[in-house]
């Protein structure tokens, strides 16, 4: 039986793009051996953290939406603590209002976007 999952890690900022690339292909590739299904992904880029994780004020953020077996999310999360990059991470069990939200959704991110709609200006008259 498998289940829908959303993951979103975060990236140490010292990274190259290239790393970071690589370390996003580890993951999707973990999920593709694990018989997992990448249904979404999307790069956040480079946001401030709201507090300091191990000294760092700052990290990529990507998520990945999949469908796997809930055998597999023990094992990716032993590779998110295993790997030095990884220095935040969340995965949550996605229920029928979080999956018909997140379809509804037009696509956000994209490389390097922040995935925020853009701020209304303030009128001040």
């Amino acid at each position: 039986m498998t289940n829908r999952y959303e993951t979103v890690f975060i990236l140490t900022p010292v990274l190259s793009e290239d790393q970071t690339k690589e370390a996003v292909t580890k993951f999707k590739d973990l999920l593709k051996e694990g018989n997992g299904t990448v249904r979404h992904e999307e790069n956040w880029g480079m946001r401030k953290l709201a507090y300091p994780i191990q000294k760092k004020s700052s990290g990529f953020y990507h998520l990945i939406e999949f469908e796997s077996d809930p055998s597999l999310i023990a094992k990716l999360e032993t590779e998110y603590r295993r790997d030095e990059r990884v220095i935040r991470f969340l995965t949550v069990a996605m229920d029928k209002h979080h999956i018909a939200f997140a379809e509804s959704r037009p696509a956000r991110g994209g490389e390097g976007g922040t995935g925020r709609a853009p701020r209304k200006k303030k009128d001040n008259a």
